[in-house]
This record gives structure tokens, C-alpha cells and sequence, in this order.
């Protein structure tokens, strides 16, 4: 029966660690400050940016909420975006996502400063990131490799197998997992014999969005499965992992939920203070 690696345990570590941060740099005079775009009403985006907001105050972090109507143009949204970078106090801007379909998200993203893009989505992070240089790493592959530090789980000189190919996980959870010294494959929906593949995999990280893609054949015994998944199928939360039947062949596996998810706001808020530390020219502890 494998080890459940516990996403909440583990991102409180990580939230007691930026907040003991805060802490410390406020007696110097120092604040962090996170703004947040939301445009429109879209239930689930409302959802995640509360949490957000109720994290960064757990640590210690001031939020902006900007909060504009789905009608918004493309241009007021980017003067809202170009507002935010000129101001000093801000450390790190987010635009929750999806935006409406009259508004080029690529545009919106590529206009937030790479100094202040919390996210580490913009392509000036991800080429910095690409030949090793300072830059936030996306949040989600970057919970993920803290998960594994935090877990005493050696990546060095083992074989990852990363099924998704996305900007936001599957690429930079594939470099991560390289820069960790790890032998790296990448595998997609146009792989053939993904079993054949993933059956070899020491740590097998998955991020497609297809509810049991990964089977219990799939799954070398004794290997670390990550699922980052999130998918509904009959009202219920669910992973891309068939997590009952391949919790008996992993050595370690991540649950849905409770266990990737909450990872990605706690490195939020790390990223934060990075970039804060960065742009002041200070170090993080």
C-alpha cells in the first residue's frame, strides 16, 4: 500500500515558512503586497481568488483585489495591468484565468512585468527558467518539487516520466525535474504505448485532465505518482490517476483532492516574496 503524500500537511510547511518571512522582514519595514485581476463573475474563478486573498492574509502578504466587469476592452484591461506594474508597492500581479473571449489572454499575460509575474508564465521567466537563470517557476510544478523535497524523495538518478505537456505543468515540471537531475521523458496524447512508458517511470507525474488515464498496469511498483488532475465525473473530485487500484502498486501517491492542489496557492505566496526580495535586491532566506 503506498504512502499518501499529504498536499495540506505540506503546504502549511510552506506557508509557516513564508510567513515566518514576512515576519522577520516587517520589523524592517518591509511588506509584500499580491494584486489580483478577476474580470467577471465566473463562480469557480471567485472561488479560487477568496482563497488566495484568505491565504496571503494567513501569511502575512496585503492583496488587491481589482475586480472589473466582464465587459470589459482589451485595453482597459491592459491599462489595468500597466497601473499595477508602475506601482512600487505591488509585488507580484495575477490574472485569474480564463479571461472572456473578446480578451487575448496571451497579450494580457505577456503585458504583466516579468518582475512582478507571480505566476512565472510570461516567456521572458520561462526562457530565464530554460537556461537557469533567477525567475519564479510556475506554482503548480514548483509545489510539486517542494512536496518531493519536503518528503525525503531523491530525484537524482531517477527516471520521471511527466504525462501532459502543457506551459503551466507539464514543460516546467519536466525542467524541474531535469535541473533536479532526474532523466526526463515527456509523453502526450499522441504517445504510443503510454504504458509501456510510464511503467518505467521511478516518479510519474501526470497532468492531462482525463479521469483514469493512468491504470495500475501503467505504474512501475514502488514508484512515486503524482496526480495533478482535477476532473468531475458524477459530482465527484477526481484525479487523472485510477487512485484505488494504483495505491496498491506505488510506493507514494498523491490523492484527489487534498493533495497537489493546495500546494499551488502556498507557492504563491512564495513566489511572492521572491520577487519582492528580488526586486529590492535582497536574498531569500
Amino acid at each position: 500500500m503506498a504512502v499518501r503524500l499529504d498536499g495540506k500537511a505540506i503546504a502549511a510547511e510552506i506557508q509557516a515558512d513564508v510567513a515566518a518571512h514576512v515576519e522577520a522582514e516587517a520589523s524592517r519595514g518591509r511588506t509584500y503586497t499580491l494584486a489580483v485581476i478577476l474580470v467577471g463573475d465566473h463562480p469557480a474563478s471567485a472561488t479560487y481568488v477568496r482563497n488566495k486573498q484568505r491565504t496571503a492574509d494567513k501569511v502575512g502578504i496585503a492583496s488587491q483585489l481589482i475586480q472589473l466587469g466582464e465587459d470589459i476592452s482589451e485595453a482597459e484591461l491592459l491599462a489595468e495591468v500597466e497601473r499595477l506594474n508602475a506601482d512600487p508597492a505591488v509585488d507580484g500581479i495575477l490574472v485569474q484565468l480564463p479571461l472572456p473571449s473578446h480578451v487575448a489572454t496571451t497579450e494580457v499575460l505577456q503585458r504583466i512585468d516579468p518582475q512582478k509575474d507571480v505566476d512565472g508564465f510570461h516567456p521572458v521567466n520561462a526562457g530565464r527558467n530554460f537556461v537557469g537563470l533567477d525567475a519564479v517557476w510556475p506554482c503548480t510544478p514548483a509545489g510539486i518539487m517542494e512536496m518531493l523535497r519536503r518528503s525525503d524523495i531523491d530525484v537524482a538518478g531517477k527516471h520521471a516520466v511527466v504525462v501532459g505537456r502543457s506551459n503551466i505543468v507539464g514543460k516546467p515540471m519536466a525542467m524541474m525535474l531535469l535541473e533536479a537531475n532526474a532523466t526526463v521523458t515527456i509523453c502526450h496524447s499522441q504517445t504510443p504505448n503510454l504504458e509501456e512508458i510510464t511503467r518505467q517511470a521511478d516518479i510519474l507525474v501526470v497532468a492531462v485532465g482525463r479521469p483514469n488515464l493512468i491504470r495500475a498496469t501503467g505504474v512501475k511498483p514502488g514508484a512515486v505518482v503524482i496526480d495533478v488532475g482535477m476532473n468531475r465525473v458524477d459530482g465527484k473530485l477526481t484525479g487523472d490517476v485510477a487512485f484505488a487500484e494504483v495505491e496498491l502498486v506505488a510506493g507514494a501517491i498523491t490523492p484527489v483532492p487534498g493533495g497537489v492542489g493546495p500546494l499551488t496557492i502556498a507557492m504563491l505566496m512564495a513566489n511572492t516574496v521572491c520577487l519582492g526580495e528580488w526586486r529590492r535586491g535582497v536574498g531569500v532566506n
